[in-house]
């Protein structure tokens, strides 16, 4: 199994250390017999994965969103976009890693991409801040957006984020208007955008990259205006009360689908995207060609009108 395991997958560890030792036994001292029962163990897992991840809450779906494995924005670049060129720095202060863009093709459609990106180790997670995003991120995102309007180019976006970063300088630098600027460069493109929420979208951190046309989601991503933690500690004085907040926000994709707050859910792999990255992100691939293919057709005028229609329908419900 890829990565660390989560609490609710321990019978699951359990079998797989096992395996792993029978594995080993039949390595070193032949196959024997020990192969039959290996494979029974194995087909065994499966249906243990499968089972527990057809009854996920929503607070083990949050812990299944944040997975150190899942994905990142470096991964979906590197397996769907050719040719990328990265563009950097807000043209006002500086460049942030937590929120990375550039130029490339998505299946041969010349496109604008960006994401949060939270690193992989301690040093990658350090360098992109653990996809908290500072105000010249956003500004940045403003940017990549102008550009991709003044060239004609589809925007991908891809969100991954705990939230926008909280700390002094963010916010001496004003990280809520940054946020709101791409907010709105969002819902102001001429251009077709499609967002997808690959693991948690928290807070406006999220929403700044988001405001597409067509919002896509992850099955076990979780979406909201503020992370559980943050819930509990605001409402509830006492974040130890996050897996309460976490079922009580529905935040989940089945419950952001039912609310029409994204429009597809993309099918993981039994066990999470971090069991077959690949798949994932070939998933992710089909689902967005399906959607840039549509909005192509409609005129700047039209994407706008479609773009604003699809939000004042979540404010109208």
């Amino acid at each position: 199994m890829a990565g660390p395991f989560l609490e609710f997958e321990r019978p699951i560890a359990e079998l797989e250390s096992k395996i792993e030792e029978l594995s080993q036994l039949a390595a070193d001292g032949g196959p024997g017999g020990l192969m039959a029962e290996i494979e029974a163990l194995r087909t065994r897992a499966r249906e243990m994965r499968i089972e527990a991840y057809a009854g996920l809450d929503a607070w083990q779906k949050t812990q299944i969103a944040r997975h150190p494995e899942r994905p990142h924005f470096v991964d979906y670049v590197a397996t769907l976009i050719e040719e990328f060129v990265e563009l950097r720095g807000d043209r006002s202060f500086g460049d942030d890693q937590a929120l990375m863009g550039g130029l490339g093709r998505f299946r041969g459609i010349p496109v604008m991409v960006m994401g949060h990106e939270k690193g992989h180790d301690t040093a990658s997670r350090l360098k992109h801040n653990f996809g908290a995003a500072r105000p010249e991120g956003y500004r940045k995102a403003t940017r990549l957006m102008n550009l991709a309007e003044q060239f004609g180019l589809p925007v991908l976006s891809f969100v991954d984020t705990g939230g926008a970063y909280p700390g002094v300088g963010s916010e001496e630098r004003g990280v809520a208007e940054a946020i709101a600027r791409s907010t709105e460069r969002c819902l102001t493109l001429g251009t077709p955008m499609i967002a997808v929420i690959t693991g948690e979208g928290m807070s406006g951190g999220a929403i700044g990259i988001a405001a597409a046309n067509k919002v896509l989601i992850l099955e076990h991503g979780i979406y909201a205006v503020i992370s559980p933690e943050g819930c509990a500690s605001i409402l509830m004085r006492d974040r130890n009360l996050a897996e309460d907040m976490a079922k009580a926000m529905k935040i989940t994709a089945e419950d952001l689908i039912r609310f029409k707050i994204v429009d597809k859910i993309i099918p993981e792999p039994p066990g999470g995207a971090h069991q077959d990255p690949v798949a994932t992100m070939m998933a992710v691939g089909d689902a967005v060609e399906a959607e840039l293919k549509a909005l192509l057709k409609l005129s700047p005028d039209g994407l706008r009108k479609q773009r604003a229609d699809r939000f004042m329908a979540i404010r109208a419900g």
